[in-house]
């Protein structure tokens, strides 16, 4: 049987540094994701987050702190986000981190905004099984974090 183990991918010039953790539930995407292949890049990473919602951690947290993603990889992203949705466990939490920038943060006054603005994820939130939250990070120039709210699902 394999052994079971987290997931660390350098980041490059067309694709974000992966750092998925299957002891701590951390599961970082950061950087840019303009893979010429994207299947290649995040198929096995689809296949890992398959094994590991069998046997999650009680929080898991995707952070997503990418700077532009393509079509391609968004498509894949959407993937990973509905695998971890279907997290066996209703005790669990899932959050989802998103970083943008601190102009686009402001522009979001109210919970509906958010969710407008994030329509195409939260889309994704339908059916969970864990509980699921959206914590949404402003950043200014250089990628510091400046506010962040929560918003549960």
């Amino acid at each position: 049987m394999d052994e079971f183990s987290s997931i660390s991918i350098d980041q490059t010039a067309k694709t974000p540094q992966i750092d998925f953790n299957h002891l701590t539930g951390e599961l970082i995407l950061s950087g840019k994701s303009i893979p010429e292949n994207a299947a290649k890049l995040y198929e096995p990473i689809l296949n890992w987050v398959n094994k590991y919602i069998i046997n999650s951690k009680p929080v898991t947290n995707l952070r997503l702190n990418l700077e532009y993603f393509n079509t391609a990889s968004s498509i894949w992203i959407s993937k990973i986000i509905k695998t971890l949705t279907q997290i066996n466990n209703p005790d669990n939490l899932l959050i989802v981190h998103l970083y943008v920038p601190l102009e686009e943060y402001d522009d979001l006054n109210e919970i509906d905004d958010i969710k407008d603005f994030f329509g195409p994820i939260t889309n994704l939130f339908q059916n969970t099984i864990p509980g699921v939250g959206l914590k949404l990070y402003a950043t200014n120039d250089r990628s510091e974090v400046v506010k962040d709210t929560i918003v549960l699902m």
